[in-house]
This record gives C-alpha cells, sequence and structure tokens, in this order.
C-alpha cells in the first residue's frame, strides 16, 4: 500500500505514526513546505526559551525510523485524484493508494492599506518568527502593535511580553478574545493586561499603516487615532489551505469537508487537523477546529483507516487554552448557547468561571484564573471530561449551579473516570510527540503500551 501524507504538522505527523502501527511494511511519503515542528512551540522560540531546533516535532532519524520517504521544502501544486497522483512544485509526481491531506491553515490579510510593508508581518511559520527576531535585534525596546486580539494573538503577545518591548493591540470587536471569551470574563484579561503595561484598544478598525521618515510606522484607526509602531504583527484570523482541492472533485465548505472516518467523499482520501470540515461533539453540522488536539486526533483516525482499520470518530471538543501573560484563559464547547448558566466572578482575584446547561446536560464552560494554580487546572480538567462524555447530570445539575466550584463530586459520581478510559480515541488520551525541551529528546510514541493498545483494538473489531 502506498500511503502519501501532505503537510507537517500534528495530523499529518501523527497520521504518519498510527499508519506505522498497522501497517509495518506499507511505503510511507510525507511532502511538507516546512520541517515539521509544532507550531504552539514558536512562541517559546520567540521569547527566547527554546531554540529553532527545539520545535521540531521530527527530523530525518524520525523518518528513517518509520520508513518515510520525506520530501521536505517541497510544496503539492497539483493532485489529480482519478489519476492518484500528486505533482510537487518541484514537477515530481507521486503515486499513491491512500492520501492524507494535512495542509493546514493560513494568516488572514485583511484590505488594509499599507499592509504589505515588510514590517507589517505575521507569526505563523518558521521563516516568520526567524524574520521576527531578526527585526527585533535591530531595536533596543521595539513598539510592536498587534492587529487582532484573538487566539493567536494573546499567544503571541504572553510571548514578546517576556521581551523588552512596547505592546500594544488593537481589537474591532468590543472585547478581546472575543470567540473564546464573553465580555464579563474579557473584562478581567484586559484588566491584567493593562496591569502589565500592555495597551488594549476595542472597537476600533484599523484604516491603514503608513510609514513615516525613519521608518516610523504609523498604525491609522478609523476614529482619527495614530499607534506608532515599528513592527505592526498581523492576528486577524486563519483559514483552511483548501487550494490543493480546488481544481477536484472533492467537496468543501469552510474547509475540506470529511465523514466520521476522516474521509472525503473521495474514496481513499483523507483529510484532518486545520483544513478540514469534520464531526463535532456538540454541533449537527461539520466544523472546522484548528486546535491541536483535534489534529492529533484527526491524524490518528485517518492513519488507521487508512491502513485498513474501521475507526469513528466521535466528533471534536471546541476548545481553546491561552496564557495571557500569566491568566490562564479558557473556553470549551459552546458556551455561547445553553439555556442555563452559573457565574463565578472575583475581579480582584483575577478569577472567573461559568458553566453552561443545556436542558440536563453540561455544554459549555469558561475559566480565568492565574497560570499554574493547581485548582483550576484540575478543575478544568475535569470540566472537559465531563463535556467529553456528555453524562445526563441529574440531581448533579443543580448541585453544580449551587456549587460551581465542586466539580469533583460529581465528575466521580457520575462516572466519568470510567467512561473516558473505555472511549477515548484509541484508548489513550491525545498526546501529539513533545518538541525538544532543554535540549531533551521527544518522548517515544511508538511505545510498546499503544502498540498492544492498538493491536487489541485490532482483534477487538475483527
Amino acid at each position: 500500500m502506498r500511503y502519501l501524507i501532505i503537510g507537517g504538522g500534528p495530523a499529518a505527523t501523527s497520521a504518519l505514526e498510527t499508519i506505522r502501527q498497522y501497517d509495518p511494511e506499507g511505503t510511507l511519503t510525507l511532502v511538507s513546505d516546512e520541517p515539521a515542528h509544532a507550531r504552539m512551540a514558536l512562541p517559546y522560540w520567540l521569547n527566547g526559551k527554546i531554540a529553532r531546533e527545539q520545535t521540531y516535532t521530527a527530523d530525518e532519524t524520525t523518518w528513517e525510523q518509520l520508513g518515510v520517504e520525506a520530501h521536505i521544502g517541497r510544496r503539492a501544486t497539483s493532485l489529480d485524484e482519478s489519476a492518484r497522483r500528486v505533482t510537487l512544485d518541484d514537477g515530481t509526481e507521486l503515486a499513491f493508494d491512500r492520501l492524507f491531506l494535512a495542509t493546514g491553515s493560513s494568516p488572514v490579510r485583511p484590505p488594509i492599506e499599507g499592509i504589505d510593508h515588510p514590517d507589517v508581518q505575521t507569526m505563523w511559520t518558521l521563516a516568520d518568527v526567524e524574520r521576527c527576531l531578526e527585526r527585533f535585534s535591530d531595536l533596543a525596546c521595539p513598539r510592536i502593535v498587534f492587529i487582532g486580539a484573538g487566539f493567536v494573538g494573546m499567544i503571541l503577545v504572553g510571548a514578546l511580553s517576556h521581551r523588552q518591548c512596547q505592546l500594544t493591540v488593537i481589537e474591532q470587536e468590543d472585547h478581546i478574545l472575543p470567540r473564546m471569551l464573553d465580555p464579563a470574563a474579557a473584562s478581567i484579561a484586559e484588566a491584567w493586561l493593562a496591569s502589565r503595561n500592555v495597551q488594549v484598544i476595542t472597537g476600533a478598525t484599523v484604516q491603514g499603516i503608513s510609514v513615516c521618515e525613519g521608518n516610523d510606522k504609523h498604525v491609522e484607526l478609523a476614529d482619527g487615532r495614530t499607534i506608532d509602531a515599528d513592527v505592526v504583527v498581523l492576528a486577524t484570523g486563519v483559514r483552511p489551505n483548501v487550494g490543493l482541492v480546488e481544481n477536484t472533485s472533492i467537496r468543501t465548505g469552510q474547509g475540506i469537508l470529511v465523514d466520521d472516518h476522516l474521509q472525503t467523499n473521495v474514496e481513499g482520501i483523507y483529510a484532518g487537523g486545520d483544513v478540514a470540515q469534520g464531526p463535532s461533539l456538540y454541533d449537527d453540522e461539520p466544523v472546522v477546529h484548528a486546535i491541536q488536539p483535534t489534529a492529533v486526533d484527526h491524524g490518528r483516525v485517518a492513519g488507521a483507516n487508512m491502513a485498513g482499520a474501521d475507526v469513528s470518530y466521535p466528533g471534536s471538543l471546541l476548545m481553546n487554552v491561552v496564557d495571557v501573560c500569566g491568566l490562564q484563559c479558557v473556553s470549551y464547547g459552546n458556551w455561547q448557547k445553553g439555556d442555563e448558566d452559573v457565574v463565578v466572578k472575583n475581579d480582584r482575584d483575577s478569577i472567573y468561571r461559568r458553566l453552561v446547561f443545556q436542558g440536563d446536560h453540561l455544554v459549555g464552560a469558561l475559566f480565568v484564573g492565574r497560570a499554574h494554580e493547581v485548582g483550576m487546572l484540575n478543575d478544568m480538567g475535569m470540566v472537559k471530561g465531563i463535556l467529553q462524555t456528555r453524562p445526563s447530570l441529574g440531581s448533579w445539575k443543580s448541585f453544580l449551579q449551587e456549587n460551581p466550584l465542586d466539580i469533583r463530586r460529581p465528575y466521580i459520581a457520575l462516572g466519568v473516570p470510567n467512561q473516558l478510559a473505555g472511549t477515548t480515541l484509541l484508548g489513550r488520551p491525545s498526546r501529539p510527540p513533545h518538541y525538544r525541551h532543554q535540549n531533551a529528546q521527544p518522548e517515544p510514541t511508538n511505545t510498546e503500551g499503544h502498540g498492544q493498545l492498538l493491536e487489541a483494538i485490532q482483534k477487538s473489531r475483527s
């Protein structure tokens, strides 16, 4: 069997490892325009905690161990689904029996005058971060203006807050993290940023970016205000990279549409990660969940099915976790929906918690609190477990409404730990390969236990 993987992110590497677990003899080929790396590790490189190489999740040794023919630095330019062939940017043609599309997503560049100036940058790729670090090295205390205060923007603000620089964040919505937090939760995060000398401007639209004498940039707002900057960072969202399938019969919506086996409408062609639009735990319609845990799960399910297994994906749980300069902000599930909720808010201690219910079920949650606060971290994990297993709460619903800080008792009483042990994807928690930290090698993913587990799953399905 000839397996071809397009992409080098967590979905791609997860698929490769899973395919090799199921099929030791198949031919594995990978195409990626960048070295395989953890995008979520880039901020740690940006703030100087790790080196570029420590963001990598795989290298030549990894490919050799897995028996992968890796085309790194190459880009797939066309797909012929009928001929089962992909053409690369250097003219190379690769044939396949099974194809996994993990082409990821790319930053959105809004139509703003002056946006193409070299000092108006995204921080999405390895090359992006390299350019930014080179630019910062020329400045003693760079003035950095972020356009957009969503998930990516806040991660980057947190990373750069460790450097000596002046940070300003501009968001067109009325509060930061608008897709992730409600206004009450966001107000705590905004106050936290202000206390750390990060200027936050909300409800503002950027009209243009001009360059003045001395290479100073002026970020011009629609209300007439002007913000001075040395570097402008775009953090205005991302969109799935569906270009490779645009002239094919593969169906797309917001992303590449897939079923519960992560297969597209074309047999033998699968998709996962940021580019895939597939099942969700709490939505009837297929969705794009551009988060790393979903990408890893997609890779596992697609890889297993590509290699001949029959694994159904129950759907992804929408979740976002971001450290905003030491303040943890978390959203789970459909927190914007539901018919009842309970809220705990403490501005003085920067604490916010909201549990959202629909009928007899918990369907969403928000958390804000100091990073590394053990109690909140434990509760976050237990709430995630309840959302994943979706038990009927019964009398525990009123208990949670009266005691929203006591998650442990309903978590145990509802049997969530046992349900998780039996239903977690492929039998174990999502766990992508870790990037090298402090010169430690990545933890092995092809463990004996994982191999035994996959063998047991195969036997149980036969």
